[in-house]
């Protein structure tokens, strides 16, 4: 087992691994950014070392800054998390050149799954349905015209080493084909440095489902149940849930088969997540590999008891896989609900800033991952994400019901968050039956604006006693110009709070 890993990566996944290490009894360290100097992470790490700049090209994404922050204070291992550098085969690749154990897969599988081409390929020589569309990358605009006129629009064009919703347009139209392709091609050679495009048919109105697996050092694979992603917004995930609400015992046996036969036919190690689209039918298509760990991991972690960093950690350190497929049960049912500095009533735009006041829930069956503090400054360099918010029950009610109550707890002042827009949504009807679709947002929420129809007395209270109690002088004069004692106003904000 390492002594000592550098966590490439910062906020809430920085947090959880960090945590993780320390319970193996493993030292953590951190690197930041200029204005991550008093982040969270940085704070519980047993080291940090200061990697650049605020903007991330700067710092988090320097390859050769954190292979010598590594190099330096003698840690074993790097550990990515996700996003920043997690799925670039460089960092794999100067691992092991400077002889540092990447936790995660080898570069060469993150080469072969990262383009979306190659993999589909992978996926169809171990016979398992894709997404009708294209097998190799298409450059010239008469190409894309000729695919979609023989599997007919609606169209998706998608980089092809695109993720996390980048590098992607939904093309309704021929008339829109020209300059949807050249946005791709744009944006996709910004993103990824590779401007590549290949197509796929767009399913109309199907679900995510995607599968956990856990893969080591000496063939054995399993795979950790599904979890229902389909709540989405700009292809951005908001909302999961394990085990989906649609998938039967036999659909399970057989995606699950159909990932962990795709995760041996290229020699996968460590973590990794397959992602299907399922139609109405429950015909299920590969859609993509993450060849990290997902954001989302928190709910498998909830309905099998496993706690996938720690085992991230030892197959990284050479160790076996300690469980047969056998072994893997799901219990109860977990939702996670991603809570962003966003005004979702203003169209999600970002709400940097400082967080003035924060409560977080708690209670049986709710986990927070947070990477976030009282009086901490979000910045505007990063993802929006503060915290996962997770909830488990016995049955899928349960797990709505303490979500919704866990969200009605969740307090932040000072910024925007999501949080209105989340509770809304757990109490959309569609939802509640389980009647999921990648297109849910924004079927329901039309022009990217929320469903919040009300603000709760609570939330006008709440933010007036915020303001109320932020002016000192109030509180050290004499009673309001409307004679009313400042004690006797608290009580009855307090009052309208807990109704």
């Amino acid at each position: 087992m390492f002594k000592k890993i550098l966590v490439a990566n910062r906020g809430e996944i920085a947090v959880r691994i960090i945590r993780a290490a320390r319970e193996l009894g493993i030292s953590s360290v951190a690197v930041f950014s200029e204005c991550d100097r008093t982040a969270l992470h940085v704070l519980l790490a047993d080291e940090a070392y200061l990697l650049g700049p605020s903007p991330a090209s700067q710092s988090y994404l320097d390859i050769d800054r954190v292979i010598q922050t590594a190099r330096s204070c003698g840690a074993e291992a790097i550990h990515p998390g996700y996003g920043f550098l997690a799925e670039n085969p460089e960092l794999a690749r100067q691992c092991q050149q400077a002889r540092i154990n990447f936790i995660g897969p080898s570069a060469q599988t993150m080469e072969q799954l990262g383009d979306k081409i190659t993999a589909r390929k992978t996926a169809i020589k171990a016979g398992i349905p894709v997404v009708p569309g294209t097998e190799n990358p298409l450059r010239d605009e008469k190409d894309v015209q000729a695919v979609a006129g023989k599997i007919g629009f609606p169209i998706l064009l998608k980089a092809a080493r695109g993720g996390g919703g980048k590098g992607m347009r939904l093309v309704h139209s021929a008339d829109q084909l020209s300059p949807c392709f050249r946005d791709t091609q744009s944006e996709a050679r910004a993103a990824f440095g590779d401007s590549e495009v290949y197509v796929e048919k767009y399913l109309i109105g199907p679900r995510h489902i995607e599968f956990q697996i856990l893969a080591d050092h000496f063939g054995n694979v399993i795979h950790l149940g599904e979890r229902e992603c389909s709540i989405q917004r700009r292809h951005q995930k908001l909302v999961e849930e394990s085990p989906s609400p649609m998938v039967t015992p036999q659909l399970r046996t057989d995606m699950g088969a159909a990932a962990v036969r795709l995760a041996v036919a290229c020699g996968y190690q460590n973590a990794g997540t397959i992602e299907f689209l399922v139609d109405s039918n429950r015909h299920f298509y590969f859609l993509e590999v993450n060849t990290r760990l997902q954001v989302e991991h928190p709910v498998t972690e909830m309905v099998t008891g496993l706690d996938l960093v720690k085992e991230q950690i030892r197959i990284g350190s050479g160790e076996p896989l300690r469980y047969q497929q056998s072994d893997v049960h799901l219990q109860g049912s977990a939702i996670e609900c991603r809570v962003y500095a966003e005004d979702a009533e203003n169209q999600f735009l970002p709400s940097p800033g400082k967080i003035g006041y924060l409560r977080t829930p708690g209670g049986p069956g709710v986990r927070d991952d947070s990477g976030i503090y009282e009086g901490w400054r979000v910045p505007i360099f990063y993802d929006s994400l503060l915290s996962k918010l997770i909830t488990w029950g016995t049955h899928r009610d349960e797990a709505i019901q303490r979500m919704s109550r866990a969200l009605g707890e969740y307090q932040v002042a000072g910024i925007k968050t999501t949080i209105s827009f989340l509770q809304s949504l757990l109490q959309h009807e569609e939802f509640l039956a389980g009647n999921l679709s990648t297109d849910f947002v924004s079927k329901h929420y039309s022009k990217e604006k929320t469903c919040v129809e009300h603000r709760t007395q609570r939330d006008v209270a709440a933010v007036a006693a915020a303001l109320y109690f932020n002016s000192k002088k109030t509180l050290k004069s004499k009673p309001s110009v409307e004679g009313e004692s400042p004690w006797k106003l608290w009580g009855r904000l307090n009052a309208l709070r807990n109704k």
